[in-house]
């Protein structure tokens, strides 16, 4: 039998960095390898959909702030 799996714990900050360097695309290996072991896909899927919405929010506000 093989021992049970603990669980990842990944915290919002943690989470939100490894997002916010992916939207980059730069990333230290020993860093991706610590989040692999940290943070869960449903956590990355999340904080992706989270920083797009920002993202887009801001550029939305940015264009009717000028205009």
């Amino acid at each position: 039998m093989t021992a049970p799996q603990e669980p990842r714990k990944g915290g919002r900050l943690r989470t939100a960095r490894a997002v916010g360097w992916a939207l980059l695309g730069v990333r230290k290996g020993s860093d991706y390898q610590k989040d692999v072991e940290s943070i869960t896909p449903l956590q990355v899927v999340v904080g992706g959909l989270v920083a797009v919405v920002l993202l887009v929010a801001g550029l939305i506000l940015i264009v009717n702030w000028i205009v």
